[in-house]
């Protein structure tokens, strides 16, 4: 099994879109599709998947997942909502993206007080703790897997390993979104 280190490298945890690779100017989907391109491809599972494409931003705005364009152009503020979609539907429902998002699109279009890049500013910060945290998780876990299958005294220690560390992810996954879920329910029981 690969080292904890290595594999958090390769996840590339960190890459996220920042507020500085955001342009001031509104870019046609096309160009909203060749920043998120080059932004994620590393952390694509495979060469065949896509990052983003026309039509995942065509049903996005017809789901009504963030306010409507202008001209067919995207402001900053809708590259910030398509970047947090983008991180959030790995784990959500679109319609619990939805949810989630509703209110915050009607902040950003009905109070001109509300400033948005600076909510994403907040959100970047966190998702960099959230990396931190989850590479000193990594090592914890394959840390306690190593001694509890050692225990094991089986010849087949390495493949042992993985299957616990697949188990135990996806366990800390399912728990991590039940409780993002339960907080959409509350979100859309108050909206």
């Amino acid at each position: 099994m690969k080292n904890m280190k290595d594999l958090a490298d390769e996840l590339q945890l960190n890459s996220q879109l920042s507020s500085e690779d955001i342009p001031d100017l509104n870019l046609y989907m096309d160009q909203v599709i060749q920043l998120f391109e080059q932004k994620f491809s590393g952390m694509k599972r495979n060469t065949d998947e896509k990052v983003l494409t026309k039509t995942m931003i065509n049903n996005y705005a017809k789901g009504e997942l963030f306010f409507p364009v202008e001209n067919k152009k995207y402001s900053k503020e809708h590259l910030i909502l398509i970047s947090m979609i983008y991180q959030m539907k790995g784990t959500l429902s679109i319609s619990d993206v939805k949810t989630t998002l509703a209110r915050l699109n009607e902040k950003v279009t009905d109070d001109d007080a509300f400033n948005l890049p600076e909510l994403y500013q907040c959100y970047l910060q966190l998702m960099a703790k959230n990396a931190e945290k989850f590479e000193a998780d990594l090592q914890e876990h394959h840390q306690d897997i190593t001694e509890t299958i050692r225990q094991l005294a089986d010849n087949d220690e390495a493949y042992l390993e993985q299957i616990m560390m697949i188990a135990v992810f996806t366990n800390m996954s399912n728990h991590y979104r039940r409780a993002a879920e339960k907080l959409v329910d509350e979100l859309g029981s108050d909206q």
